[in-house]
């Protein structure tokens, strides 16, 4: 029961070349950097990547993927990253764009052993209907596209079929945690963290306080430690970048 790791290296260590990551994160907020930072330094590439976005162009997995460690992402929006961007375009990435609930779901259906479902996000449009470029070929041509779904009624409503997601790994950050990989999540840290922790056939969690075995209220625990494998303290003074920092003025000034 004792999941801890000494370090966010050693936690990763077996991660390979071509190895699929659910990386948790909303934003920058909640990202796990010090396991992406060890799998950085890890030198693996080839990497398929499943996260709501990929950070920004120097923080979180925009480091990834400036060095050309990442070859596939599995997004719904591309953000404030700019290399992000240009390498889709160019033909260096792939890309899959999903919406943002689909995304979601997908995550947490792959999770509880879930296949596939039905939802009428996406109906009528790429989604359903294929054709969404996932690779360009470098001249501006479309190399590769979405396929077609499968559509089906319910009670007079059309929905379209999606697949569950799983990934060979998952890199999460967490506020608190235990040993035993019970995990409580921070505001927007919470969006997407516990659906990736879940999809990860091994899941890693960095943690900013660890606690002792039944010091966290059962209550509060927001993913149960059956879903963690492993688990690395991080301590509580790390760097938590936002992508864009805004000011309103004060009232009245």
């Amino acid at each position: 029961m004792n999941k801890l790791y000494p370090t966010a290296a050693a936690a990763v260590a077996d991660i390979t070349d071509g190895a699929s990551l659910a990386v948790g994160g909303f934003g920058l907020s909640g990202n796990p950097m010090e396991l992406i930072r060890a799998v950085h330094e890890l030198g693996v590439d080839d990497l398929r990547v499943v996260s709501n976005n990929c950070g920004i162009d120097d923080r979180g997995l925009g480091i990834l993927l400036s060095d050309r460690r990442i070859a596939r992402m599995t997004s719904s929006y591309v953000g404030e990253n700019k290399e992000f961007a240009r390498q889709y375009l160019s033909g260096e990435l792939e890309v899959e764009f999903a919406p943002q609930g689909t995304l979601a779901e997908r995550l947490r259906a792959g999770g509880t052993g879930i296949p596939a479902f039905f939802t009428a996000t996406g109906v009528g449009t790429q989604i359903a209907d294929g054709g969404l470029p996932w690779k360009y070929d470098g001249h501006g041509q479309v190399e590769r596209t979405s396929p077609r779904r499968e559509t089906r009624e319910f009670a007079g409503r059309t929905y379209v079929l999606e697949e569950a997601i799983t990934t060979d790994f998952a890199l999460v950050h967490a506020a608190r945690g235990d040993r035993h990989g019970n995990l409580v999540f921070a505001k927007s840290a919470r969006n997407f963290n516990p659906l990736c922790a879940m999809a990860g056939r091994i899941t890693i969690a960095q943690v900013e306080q660890m606690c002792q075995p039944g010091e966290l209220d059962p209550d509060h625990i927001h993913l149960p430690g059956v879903f963690v494998q492993r688990v690395v303290e991080v301590g509580t003074g790390i760097e938590k970048p936002i992508e864009k920092r805004t000011v309103r003025a004060e009232a009245g000034a």
